[in-house]
């Protein structure tokens, strides 16, 4: 039938779309999973799409305008720099997302990152695997309770880490530009400005979306600036952080290192300047991973793709300026 529902899946790293292919049943729709993220690929098969469901694929200008059918594209997580969306507003494409899917695991793995490089367990370990027995290469170690925790943005996982943090006697100073100081008044932490988070941290997690505004935002001066104990952990978004100058950083020894679960490139490319350094910890984009959260995000994405087609609301829109002018009713 010439209206029926065809969904283009670009990419997934998970082992079947069986979840959502039964969300998407509601629809009767037919579903194609692309065999390459080429935007070649993605452009021809996207010809003839009513809906897009992408997790790290690149759907460009040219992949969203494929298709004169196209009404909805879906993201698999919770940022969209991936998606052309300046283009699908102004082809008034609602582009759905997950924000609040599986932040209770980023924020573990974060706390999980940070307690790691605190305790040195990275080199502990390595040590051991070498053959020797000793703690001298964790040296200098410091308590935990009493220092410092620096988020760098405050949403659901900044507050979430803040939560996880706390009960291990950690000071807590953030900075968000978009809040105020009751945001975070509630569990005694302190809103400050990004020099001072940066220069007074023990520790600095990184949770800020990913915008022209915040590409890059710690970089060599900030690694500089931080004390040389320092650590800094990154589960958002590789291009937050110029790891180049990270990699210098901890090499040269202006911080004691870092926890790192997002790169620019990924995966890394070869001789990546972070990979093999004993001060790094380095995890492949698994801080949102559970089993119970890949499910979630598979059903609630593709949800939002069936509520969209069906003329309802979905739950979550980052383009929210295009609902001016679609017409969806109250799910």
């Amino acid at each position: 039938m010439a209206d029926r529902h065809k969904i283009l899946i670009t990419d997934y790293v998970w082992p079947s779309t069986n979840p959502e292919r039964e969300v998407l049943a509601e629809l009767d729709a037919e579903v194609v999973e692309s065999d390459s993220g080429d935007e070649d690929r993605l452009s021809e098969l996207a010809a003839d799409v009513t809906g897009i469901l992408t997790c790290f694929a690149r759907v460009t200008e040219r992949v969203v305008r494929a298709s004169p059918r196209l009404r909805v594209v879906g993201r698999y997580g919770v940022g969209t720099d991936n998606i052309d969306v300046d283009t699908c507003t102004s082809l008034d494409i609602p582009v759905t997302y997950v924000p609040d899917y599986g932040y209770e695991e980023v924020a573990d793995h974060a706390m999980a990152l940070l307690m790691a490089q605190a305790r040195g367990i990275s080199v502990l370990d390595r040590s051991v695997r070498t053959g020797e027995w000793t703690n001298q290469p964790a040296r200098p170690m410091h308590r935990m309770r009493g220092r410092v925790l620096g988020i760098l943005g405050y949403g659901r996982i900044g507050y979430a880490l803040a939560q996880r943090a706390i009960p291990h006697g950690l000071k807590i100073l953030v900075h968000d530009p978009y809040i105020t100081a009751d945001r975070v008044a509630d569990i005694g932490a302190e809103l400050v400005d990004k020099d001072r988070l940066v220069t007074e941290s023990d520790f600095i997690s990184v949770h800020a979306p990913l915008t022209p505004e915040t590409h890059h935002t710690i970089g060599e001066p900030e690694l500089r600036a931080m004390k040389p104990t320092a650590y800094i952990i990154n589960t958002a978004r590789g291009p937050l952080i110029d790891e180049y100058a990270l990699a210098r950083a901890i090499d040269k020894g202006w911080i004691a290192g870092a926890g790192i679960d997002v790169l620019e490139q990924e995966p890394p490319p070869p001789n990546h300047p972070l990979i093999g350094l004993d001060r790094a910890i380095v995890t492949p984009h698994a801080a949102f991973l559970s089993e119970e959260s890949l499910l979630e995000l598979e059903r609630r994405a593709a949800l939002s793709v069936v509520r969209v087609l069906q003329g309802r609301m979905p739950e979550y829109v980052w383009n929210r300026e295009v609902l001016e002018r679609v017409s969806l009713a109250e799910a």
